[in-house]
């Protein structure tokens, strides 16, 4: 039997009450680059994540919701400390874990990592694993 060649990810969808405030939330907040967004209808806005696909951003959602923290999206970042700065700039706040604000966790590995989330509700954690 042949060995099937793994899939590999395309994209990640997330659903936003604001498209405006979302796209702009994650183009400051992490820097990410928009991309062509083929559908043309304002409802959309695609940005690179480069070899690791596209994060699409599509209005639409009725209401904020009350996320779980398990389920989250992940950047990693060269320096926590500087992305934190960033943060704090634009008054987002962030926390460790456990939940503790303004707290960094700091797994056994050594990686440090943040979570916050964005205007939505949804999680993310932002680390400085290499």
């Amino acid at each position: 039997m042949a060995q099937q060649t793994p899939a590999v990810l395309n994209h990640i969808a997330v659903y936003v009450t604001d498209l405006g405030k979302s796209t702009a939330f994650y183009g400051g907040v992490f820097g990410f680059k928009e991309i062509a967004e083929p559908f043309k209808d304002g409802k959309h806005t695609w940005f690179s994540l480069g070899n690791a696909g596209a994060l699409h951003l599509i209005q639409g959602a009725k209401s904020t919701q009350k996320f779980d923290k398990n389920e989250h999206l992940c950047f990693s970042v060269p320096s926590i400390e500087a992305f934190i700065k960033n943060l704090t700039s634009k008054n987002i706040p962030f926390e460790d874990w456990a939940g503790k604000a303004g707290a960094i966790t700091t797994r056994v590995d050594g990686v440090k990592q943040i979570y916050f989330q964005d205007p939505d509700g949804h999680w993310l954690e932002t680390n400085d694993m290499k």
